[in-house]
């Protein structure tokens, strides 16, 4: 085989092509900046999809674009069928859409469907509306407890910290799981179901290929009172399809209805759950051809660099999808978690939650605890075993250029509620995976727009901007572009056998067509049996012929 593998050979444009997709991540705000407001924009992302298109990727996910008070980054929707101002217009939409789809780049757009902004028509309504109106059913709102009323209805906690109700100035209180500006909708409510399919047609319409789900396991709920108390909820089980807040049984009713207006499009959209569930069996639900087709498999985010634990995910993920008909996901970082470079640098998770408490210290520091040149080798290995593997693989902005975590920023700095309340997420919060790109070695964004960025830029990513980066042939950018181009030459069924190696530190898989990949999850090199095949690509360089510690190289046939 010889190098015209490097040539793009993109498959051809049929239903099925999310099975086997590389998709981008952009976190919008964060790309590129063409306003030069600070925050990253729509039009600056049109401004790079040249580089998106040489990177090789086959779809582009955008987080949240849609009018916002960032409470929540993006997250609490003002209006779900427009662009904020701040970010573009509908025709800037419209062009990135266009220029992505001449470049045979798919696009993927958010819904958040389980909460709105409080900013929202139906929120603001709903507050003016009064009790028992229409308005406030399209929300859950309860009475309080205690004299008057001045107690909440129960005393859970959100996600992000503190309460989980808000009392609103005529007395009642509204649930929010997430943060207090970001309302739960009632999804009992008919009106919320059909606004949903409008605003999924609105888009589809559009040129939009697929969407993901946010917490897509959390929109139906059974508040019939009397209420749990906090005890008594977090004492239930999760996977029993009738838990009173998370993935009950009837949110599969939503899906369905969605999937049947994903189909009157041709091709179908394509949609891909975030489903934190609690076996592969709940998760099969979402990924059902009835339902929504694919949802994301999390497990590597909470895995340690080791080569037993790979395998055996590897292997239960792929034994799922065969029994969904679907196809798995692969993510090693997104905008919620420590960047894995970073993590794969610090002491071992031993099955502790990516983000989880002082142990994990300054999620990007600090310096003594942290070895960010093992951090990066291993990121390297890991994403290349992840780009042979059959399925989807989700890539998150700056992964390619083999971006720490940024630790560098100061509590003023920080935007994200996670920091402000605590919570499920660490000390820190995530606007550490969340700061600007850099696109160049100097100036005052490092090329991400014309005057700052909106978090603080470290002095380090002098070393790991683009420009920089696209000049050295041995750059994580130029490995990235290498494998995604290999990967569209090279990909064929949705099959791997594993292959013995005789060593419990090395994995070793083969896909049909003669590719072969091999990963050193350890530090002493491994002797590598090419029989007729070559190398095509390393992380790191082969020493004598074996495999580095630390590395993954992909083999092919003669």
């Amino acid at each position: 085989m010889t190098d015209a593998l490097l040539v793009e050979a993109r498959r051809a444009d049929t239903a099925a092509w999310w099975r086997q997709a590389a998709v981008y991540q952009i976190y919008p705000r964060s790309f590129a900046d063409a306003s030069g407001d600070g925050i990253g924009d729509i039009p600056g992302i049109l401004s790079r999809v040249d580089y998106l298109a040489e990177l090789g990727i086959d779809a582009v996910w955008l987080s949240p674009f849609y009018p916002s008070a960032l409470a929540d980054g993006g997250y609490d929707v003002a209006d779900y069928r427009d662009v904020d101002p701040r970010l573009g217009t509908l025709a800037d939409f419209d062009a990135l859409v266009a220029a992505l789809h001449e470049r045979d780049i798919k696009v993927v757009v958010d819904i958040v469907p389980n909460h709105t902004s409080d900013l929202h028509a139906w929120f603001q309504e709903a507050l003016v509306a009064g009790r028992g109106s229409a308005a406030r059913d399209r929300y859950i709102f309860r009475d309080g407890t205690g004299v008057d009323g001045a107690e909440p209805p129960t005393d859970w906690v959100s996600t992000f910290g503190g309460g989980a109700w808000e009392r609103v100035a005529d007395g009642q209180w509204y649930f929010h799981h997430f943060a207090v500006e970001q309302p739960d909708l009632n999804w009992a409510n008919p009106e919320v179901r059909a606004d949903f399919v409008r605003t999924l047609r609105f888009w589809s319409d559009r040129g939009v290929d697929g969407f993901r789900i946010d917490v897509a396991h959390m929109l139906t709920k059974d508040l019939t009172e009397p209420l749990p108390s906090r005890a008594e909820l977090e004492a239930l089980e999760r996977g029993t399809g009738d838990h009173p807040l998370f993935d009950r049984d009837d949110v599969q009713d939503v899906y369905a209805e969605w999937r049947a207006v994903f189909d009157e499009y041709d091709p179908p959209r394509t949609a891909v759950a975030e489903a934190w569930v609690a076996s592969p069996e709940r998760r099969a639900k979402y990924a059902s051809a009835e339902g929504l087709g694919q949802a994301f498999n999390f497990d590597l985010l909470e895995a340690d660099f080791d080569a037993a634990q790979f395998r055996d995910i590897i292997t239960d993920n792929l034994q799922q999808a065969k029994q969904t008909g679907s196809s798995t996901t692969w993510v090693l970082s997104n905008h919620d978690v420590t960047r894995h470079a970073t993590r794969y640098g610090l002491p071992a998770l031993n099955g502790r939650p990516v983000k989880q408490g002082t142990e994990w210290v300054a999620a990007g520091g600090p310096a003594e605890q942290i070895d960010r040149e093992q951090g990066l080798r291993r990121a390297q290995a890991a994403s290349m075993l992840l780009l042979g593997l059959p399925g989807s693989t989700y890539l998150y902005q700056g992964e390619e250029l083999g971006l720490h975590e940024v630790a560098e920023i100061t509590d003023a700095q920080r935007q994200d509620p996670a920091f402000f309340r605590g919570g499920e997420y660490d000390g820190l919060g995530r606007d550490g995976c969340r700061v600007p790109l850099p696109w160049s070695a100097d100036g005052s964004s490092f090329g991400f727009g014309a005057d700052g960025a909106h978090l603080p830029q470290p002095a380090w990513f002098t070393d790991f901007a683009v420009a920089v980066e696209d000049a050295d042939p041995d750059s994580t950018l130029n490995l990235y572009r290498r494998a995604l181009h290999l990967r569209h030459a090279l990909q064929t069924d949705e099959e791997l056998a594993w292959e013995p190696t005789g060593r419990d530190d090395v994995l070793r898989f083969a896909r049909p067509g003669g590719w072969t990949v091999v990963t050193n999850f350890g530090t002493e090199p491994y002797p590598l049996q090419l029989g007729e095949g070559r190398v095509v690509l390393a992380t790191t360089p082969l020493q004598d012929g074996a495999v580095a510690g630390e590395s993954t190289v992909w083999i092919v046939e003669h």
